[in-house]
């Protein structure tokens, strides 16, 4: 972890090069970090199952297929055959091809007594199964004897047989997350030296089950001298790292000091989209939220809204923006810290013709959201001509038609395509889902860790829009802007289902749920989310700190 509580994410690509480079130039062994590897854990099963490993009638089963992760779980057992725990281990694949640490370790067990076999072996009927098939080289669908194990694997799979996989789950990408025709469901994933992408994007964040790093001296970053791809670097912040950058709060602070936002949104049946971002963008700290809509909607909007400043403007069609009002709008928006644009505008030609007006001719920091993105559709350059920062905040669909492809391409590579986007676009990018990533122009991204299902509701991208306007608004910088607030959508999101229940939360509570979970993170990590790294232990949880 980095001293700011932020963990690097590595791709297959980048951690082959860590390896190297620890091997080559810090001169720790090939065997060394074997031999750490597998030590690691056999320290997270006997802290995470010892109880089982107990039981008069516990077996442990290492599969190893013939690579290094073979090597790993080879280590495994003959570490547990020493301790005293029962334990066979099986090898997939030609045991006469197998990697010069993975015949030596093979060789270590077979001295200690350790039971070993070729080809088929039967499970335990309980204890657990270690995953040692294929580690993050894996780039391939799984087929064969290796597919056979993985379906016997997760068939077997109980209360009682807990599997754990060795750095990455056998059949998930380490690059994309994405299934290679079948993957292993484990319970605990120990991964080695820096977590990978793919265990933090779904479907490989569920198939990974509980998380944690184990430290076993390989390098997280390559020194400044060696990395020419510091750009395309990945991270994901702790709640302690999330913590350290909530905005402060002086005890002398006014309501002019906490940014002036305003919100361009509505239109008839869409009025909701409107009050559920400017009321998010208060609920997140903004000092002052003023709300431009069409004419029809003012009475409403300034009825429900009492906290937020209503100013009507010339409409056309269903209560939509007419481009008359492109003039005020543009002179309302120059004495604001931020635009936000977007939610509930429609797709009428004068309302996409003045949110284009607005793009271009607009020099605040801007957050695009939902109608405001559909109507950059083959109009990207309008941002990239802009003077001033911009987020743009789509769900997949919203990317698939800025990117001119798919959702499902978009979702089979989450994080590339957020990059593209952010590359085209010339802007920040928070592309919702399932493992929200925020992608910046340079190729820097971040994957959220909070949020789950339960944000899949009407209205809840219209509160994330309100709530990176806020922080833009409060002088912070587009990405750390978009992180905060995809961190603490999430982290509302997760409070209230955990008391609540994980399916029928409102949008509107998640932005209610704001402030608390603001103080939580300040309360739980210390004032101002100042506090030492733990140091302690090796093996950490992942991804808290």
């Amino acid at each position: 972890m980095k001293p700011d509580g932020t963990w690097p994410l590595v791709s297959a690509h980048q951690m082959r090069a860590l390896d190297s480079y620890t091997i080559e130039q810090a001169h720790v062994s090939a065997d060394v970090l074997m031999e750490s590897a597998g030590r690691a854990v056999v320290d997270a099963l006997l802290s995470r199952f010892e109880a089982l490993l107990r039981e008069p009638q516990a077996d442990t089963l290492v599969v190893c297929g013939r690579g290094n992760n073979g090597g790993d779980g080879l280590v495994v057992a003959r570490h547990l055959h020493l301790l005293g725990v029962r334990v066979r281990a099986v090898l997939v694949g030609d045991g006469k091809n197998l990697s010069r640490e993975t015949a030596l370790n093979w060789k270590r067990a077979e001295a200690v007594g350790v039971p070993l076999s070729e080809g088929p072996a039967p499970l335990p009927e309980e204890g657990l199964v270690v995953d040692a098939l294929f580690g993050t080289g894996l780039s391939r669908e799984l087929e064969g004897e290796a597919a056979g194990w993985v379906d016997v694997i997760n068939r077997a799979s109980s209360e009682r047989l807990r599997v754990v996989s060795i750095d990455i789950p056998s059949g998930i990408h380490a690059d994309t997350g994405q299934v290679l025709g079948c993957a292993v469901a484990a319970d605990l994933t120990v991964t080695l030296g820096c977590a990978k992408i793919g265990l933090v994007l779904e479907p490989g964040r569920e198939h990974s089950g509980q998380l944690a790093v184990a430290r076993i001296g390989i390098l997280d970053a390559l020194p400044e001298s060696e990395n020419e791809a510091k750009s395309a670097e990945c991270d994901m912040w702790s709640t302690w790292a999330a913590a350290r950058r909530l905005p402060h709060r002086p005890a002398q602070g006014h309501k002019g000091r906490f940014g002036h936002a305003l919100v361009v949104a509505g239109s008839e049946g869409k009025a909701g989209a409107a009050a559920l971002s400017a009321t998010a963008a208060l609920r997140a700290g903004a000092g002052l939220v003023t709300l431009a809509c069409p004419r029809g909607l003012a009475e409403g909007l300034d009825a429900k809204l009492t906290e937020v400043m209503i100013a009507p403007f010339p409409e056309v069609g269903r209560a939509q923006f007419a481009a008359s009002g492109l003039k005020e709008i543009l002179a309302l928006a120059k004495d604001r810290d931020v635009l936000a644009l977007g939610p509930g505008l429609g797709t009428h030609p004068e309302t996409v013709a003045l949110v284009l007006g607005l793009i271009t001719e607009s020099s605040v920091p801007l957050v695009v959201d939902a109608d405001g993105l559909n109507a950059l559709v083959g109009s990207l350059s309008a941002l990239r001509s802009r003077e001033g920062v911009a987020v743009l905040t789509p769900h997949p669909g919203e990317a698939a038609r800025l990117l001119e492809t798919s959702a499902a391409q978009i979702n089979a590579d989450r994080l590339g395509a957020a990059r593209a986007l952010s590359h085209q676009a010339g802007a920040v990018v928070l592309l919702k889902g399932a493992g929200t990533v925020i992608a910046a122009p340079g190729g820097h991204a971040r994957i959220n860790p909070t949020g789950g299902a339960y944000l899949a509701a009407a209205g809840t991208g219209d509160v994330l829009t309100g709530m990176v306007a806020a922080f833009l608004g409060q002088g912070m910088d587009a990405m750390e802007a978009a992180t905060l607030a995809a961190f603490l959508h999430g982290d509302s999101a997760d409070r209230l289902a955990q008391r609540r229940g994980e399916s029928g939360l409102l949008a509107g509570e998640i932005g209610d749920e704001l402030p608390a979970c603001m103080q939580a993170l300040r309360t739980e990590r210390g004032q101002d989310g100042q506090r030492s790294i733990p140091i302690e232990s090796t093996l950490l949880d992942f991804p808290e700190p």
